[in-house]
């Protein structure tokens, strides 16, 4: 029982940080000089980053707050969780990722004529360039993450604080650039709803290669920093 709650604890988190981080897009897209203005980038770098530190808040002491199948697979790698309770966490966060992207078809007016927030990269963006932008974001967002949450030296209640921050921040760099993802859920949920499937490629391999190679590192370089 305890495994089913905290993955329904994940399934309702990622639910919700879709439809708010998604719903941000969506509404500030909307309203006059929707353009990718200094004044629309904060807005959806703090919609994101707050919604995240929320949601991890609520939900730290039931599956620890993942939401984000990146993370989840940090935390798989590095033995801190099973495969059986991996898989469910990731299963739960992509169908919740997908149920968010439905619900802001119901509650926004015109919505069905947006891509539902769904991530691209930039006009002169290319491939390359955006598969490091999300590795690098990535690897940033775990380390924060296992240096704050996972070790047991970290900043215990704090953490979601630090990890939304660090959310909020990278999307101050790399939303002009790849959307900002680092999470292949929040990827996949407006993508599968709206049809919008370029490059998603990359918000699947980058996001776990990124938040891998911040959960190794972190494990074996810091995680033990008496031996």
């Amino acid at each position: 029982m305890e495994a089913w709650r905290a993955t329904l604890a994940e399934l309702i988190a990622t639910f919700l940080f879709v439809f708010l981080g998604a719903g941000s897009v969506i509404v500030s897209g909307g309203l006059p000089n929707g353009e990718l203005d200094a004044a629309r980038l904060l807005l959806i770098a703090i919609a994101h980053g707050s919604g995240i530190a929320l949601l991890a808040y609520a939900t730290a002491n039931i599956s620890g707050g993942h939401i984000n199948p990146a993370v989840t697979f940090a935390a798989l790698i590095t033995k801190k969780i099973n495969a059986t309770r991996g898989l469910m966490f990731v299963a739960a966060q992509l169908v919740g990722a997908v149920a968010g992207a439905f619900l802001l078809l119901a509650t926004i007016p015109d919505a069905v004529d947006t891509n539902l927030g769904a991530h691209a990269l930039g006009s002169e963006v290319s491939i390359g360039m955006g598969l490091l932008m999300e590795v690098a974001i990535t690897f940033a967002l775990v380390f924060v993450i296992f240096a704050t949450a996972v070790d047991p030296r970290g900043m215990g209640n704090l953490a979601p604080l630090a990890i939304g921050l660090t959310v909020l921040v990278t999307h101050l760099v790399a939303v002009p650039i790849t959307g900002a993802s680092m999470n292949p859920a929040r990827s996949l949920g407006p993508a599968l709803v709206a049809g919008e499937w370029t490059d998603q490629w990359i918000y699947w391999v980058a996001p776990l290669l990124g938040g891998a190679i911040a959960g190794l590192l972190y494990q074996f370089a810091f995680m033990n920093r008496d031996r």
